[in-house]
């Protein structure tokens, strides 16, 4: 199989998780760094052996923590996952075919789907594949769910779009296929198509999923992957970090 290159973000803070020393990559979890879950399950992967880690805030603090086998690329301002992406052109272009963009504080991501979604990236020779994920409701540990982007399909079942929760209608949110933020992306039209995000929305941020629409826009089809739910499953606050840890079997 051809090699991806996996790009993790890991920019942001750790103040909602009441850490203000930490960058939340670095807040401890079942002993280890939040982050060392997923680089654990990337290198079983075998998928990527030097994955590439978006930094920002405590940068040198990350570095420090994690080591040399990983290539660093600095975010100065946090504008969104889409700016994050574009922070690495420069590193990457016209040096790797495909990318892969995971999530530094998703803990719960398995080798099985990182190679699940690589595999079918490749196989079906895709612009944008994507991991979905659907769900029969958002009630117990399904609630943080409910703050992910809702999947936008025609009448057909064909993805068009990604709308984040802050720009949903109430009818869309009652949509049950949501976004993880697992992409992996062919790099020659990724970098072709930067320069038009923009960060007309109710964050005022640069998201990555608007790739999708634009590649929609441009006739191209966008390949999604079911994802496992609790594989979705991110860290914003100390109640979710709980929540993971619960989850995880043995």
């Amino acid at each position: 199989m051809n090699k991806i290159q996996i790009v993790i973000l890991a920019a942001g803070a750790g103040k909602r998780m009441g850490n203000d020393d930490l960058p939340k990559v670095l807040i401890p979890f079942r002993g280890k760094p939040l982050v060392q879950n997923l680089l654990d399950e990337i290198k079983k992967s075998e998928v990527c052996s030097k994955p590439l880690i978006i930094v920002g805030q405590k940068a040198e603090m990350v570095k420090e923590a994690l080591g040399p086998d990983y290539t660093y690329v600095f975010q100065v301002e946090q504008l969104g996952t889409g700016h994050a992406v574009a922070c690495t052109q420069e590193a990457l272009e016209g040096k790797v075919q495909d990318i892969m963009v995971l999530n530094g504080d998703h803990p719960l991501v398995t080798a099985e789907m990182i190679q699940n979604l690589a595999n079918k990236h490749i196989e079906q020779n895709a612009v944008i594949t994507m991991g979905v994920v659907k769900v029969p409701d958002f009630n117990d540990w399904k609630k943080s769910l409910y703050d992910y982007g809702r999947v936008i399909r025609d009448d057909d079942g064909k993805l068009v779009k990604i709308i984040e929760k802050n720009d949903a209608s109430p009818e869309q949110l009652e949509i049950k296929e949501v976004n993880p933020n697992y992409f992996c992306f062919k790099t020659d039209w990724l970098w072709k198509n930067v320069t038009n995000l923009n960060n007309n929305n109710a964050a005022s941020e640069y998201y990555l999923t608007d790739f999708l629409e634009m590649a929609c826009q441009q006739g191209q089809d966008i390949i999604t992957v079911d994802i496992k739910s609790k594989e979705a499953l991110g860290v914003n606050t100390a109640e979710q970090l709980n929540l993971v840890g619960s989850l995880i079997t043995e």
